[in-house]
């Protein structure tokens, strides 16, 4: 039986997904990532070992129950338990304008962010029920609340996210489970890191902290959701955007 709490990150092997397992591990956490590939899920387990992670790296497609379900299977074969915290990180952009949007960036979009989301927090969430507590906290995005152009589909899992958390949140508050988002604004990944230097300050002028944000703030703020001090807190998003939105 595993002693620590287990927190089970998806897209966890590069990014944001990455450094929110990286800081769950350091407040105390046994932490599961989950890649897309053999590939992403050894590079996963590799990072894991070099900074003596405990924990362990899966393969897992979003898009499928059948792998949602291995998953599971197999989390419980290594480790006779099942996730205490469950962050749904993982998910896609697929970028063009409405009027030139083809019909499968829209539902490949949907597929990933949004109809995975069920699969997951569904299949993980009946065993928090059976235990009388959990977190589920979801990686949403600034975009939810201001809109972005050439990103209607994205913008709308996103927007999507933070309305299923807050119905979940009513549905399984009397559970001892609480379900938030975190909504990043600009942060510094590889997808940014591809900009050029001109891009990159013109984004920097429309954030009142003038830079972009760290993939720790971002896990900072998942730790601080998955711990103990933030038990009373449930159905809210928190924003980390460098005051680029402000509610």
């Amino acid at each position: 039986m595993s002693i620590k709490k287990i927190a089970l990150v998806t897209g966890a092997s590069r990014g944001i997904g990455l450094a929110i397992l990286k800081d769950l591990s350091a407040n105390g956490f046994t932490v599961l990532g989950t890649g897309t590939s053999d590939n992403s899920k050894n590079m996963l387990q590799n990072e894991m070992d070099k900074n003596n992670i405990d924990g362990k790296a899966y393969v897992l497609d979003i898009k499928s129950q059948e792998s949602v379900n291995k998953l599971s299977e197999d989390i419980i074969n290594d480790y006779s338990d099942t996730p205490d915290i469950l962050v749904n990180n993982a998910g896609i952009t697929n970028d063009n304008l409405l009027i030139r949007m083809d019909d499968s960036q829209w539902f490949d979009t949907i597929e990933t962010n949004i109809n995975s989301l069920y699969r997951i927090s569904k299949t993980f969430l009946k065993p928090m029920i059976k235990k009388r507590k959990g977190r589920i906290i979801c990686i949403s995005s600034v975009v939810a609340s201001t809109g972005n152009a050439g990103q209607s589909n994205y913008v709308t899992t996103k927007s999507g996210m933070i309305g299923f958390c807050k119905s979940l949140a009513k549905e399984v508050a009397t559970r001892g489970i609480t379900v938030n988002c975190v909504s990043p604004g600009f942060i510094e990944t590889d997808m940014t890191n591809k900009l050029n230097e001109s891009q990159k300050e013109q984004i920097s002028k429309n954030i009142p902290m003038s830079k972009m944000g760290s993939p720790i703030d971002i896990a900072h703020a998942v730790s601080f959701l998955a711990s103990d001090k933030a038990s009373y807190i449930t159905g809210e998003t928190i924003n980390v955007n460098g005051g680029l939105f402000m509610q």
